[in-house]
């Protein structure tokens, strides 16, 4: 299965993935009331990009990763918080225990999720009044505006049959978190969502480090993946001095369920 892609390197994953920004973190704990006598599930946490921060709140906190190799990541990344800890497995086959959370999270990687089970089970996973978050993460229009458009000559040269003909990135202010799942959900409360823009500056060897973590690029083959990786460098160093600026919008999605 594709999800399971990113375990491949879980290093380079730990290295080329953003960290999430600090006012998202912030948001999320004040809205749930993180502290020492707090426990919280995170889902699918990668190598802690999230989990981290929720940690240093104190909180009895459990991470679910399906991939052991980004779990071991994890582990050595919460090692300053003997609180924390991360089971290996799949979140829709794993049994929850007996006593509820206060938070349930899942950032970046709802989508990765089965539709059938995710919602049911994160809610069967809250206390009543607990909260419900989920993270969005979307690439927009901003940054280095030219170089997102001339680099889809790249994909189209190397990976057409993926390739969108006349790509361009969605404006900032037309992107809108799809919440219906949530708002159809019996027993979840107003649905409440939060955005959070930044800009990013990636040197070529950063910006192709990036790219080796996603799954469309990990589950190219060899060469063709050389070949993309290798136009888009060129472009990068050739045209854009070195480095390009890319535009990110997390949506940080909460809902509370009744008490």
């Amino acid at each position: 299965m594709l999800r399971g892609i990113f375990d491949g390197d879980a290093e380079l994953y730990e290295r080329a993935r953003p960290r999430y920004p600090s006012g998202l973190v912030e948001a999320l704990v004040r809205q749930a009331r993180l502290g020492s006598g707090s426990r919280v599930l995170e889902i699918a946490p990668g190598t802690g990009q999230l989990t981290v921060p929720l940690a240093r709140t104190g909180s009895a906190l459990t991470a679910v990763e399906l991939g052991p190799a980004l779990a071991a990541v994890t582990r050595r990344n919460l090692a300053p918080y003997p609180r924390a800890h991360v089971e290996v497995g799949e979140f829709e086959a794993w049994p929850l225990p007996e006593e509820p959370y206060d938070l349930v999270v899942c950032a970046t990687a709802f989508h990765w999720l089965d539709p059938a089970v995710r919602l049911p089970k994160m809610l069967g996973a809250l206390r009543p009044g607990g909260t419900l978050a989920v993270v969005t993460t979307d690439h927009v229009a901003g940054g280095s505006a030219e170089f997102w458009v001339e680099v889809q000559g790249c994909y189209k040269r190397w990976d057409p049959d993926a390739t969108e003909p006349g790509l361009r990135l969605t404006p900032e202010s037309d992107v809108r978190a799809d919440t219906a799942e949530f708002d159809r959900a019996a027993g979840l409360g107003p649905v409440t969502v939060r955005r959070f823009a930044r800009d990013i500056t990636y040197t070529a060897d950063q910006y192709i480090d990036l790219l080796r973590t996603y799954s469309g690029h990990r589950a190219l083959d060899e060469e063709t993946r050389a070949g993309l990786l290798g136009c888009v460098r060129r472009l990068i160093e050739g045209t854009y001095g070195g480095a390009v600026t890319k535009r990110y919008l997390h949506e940080l999605i909460m809902a509370t369920t009744a008490r």
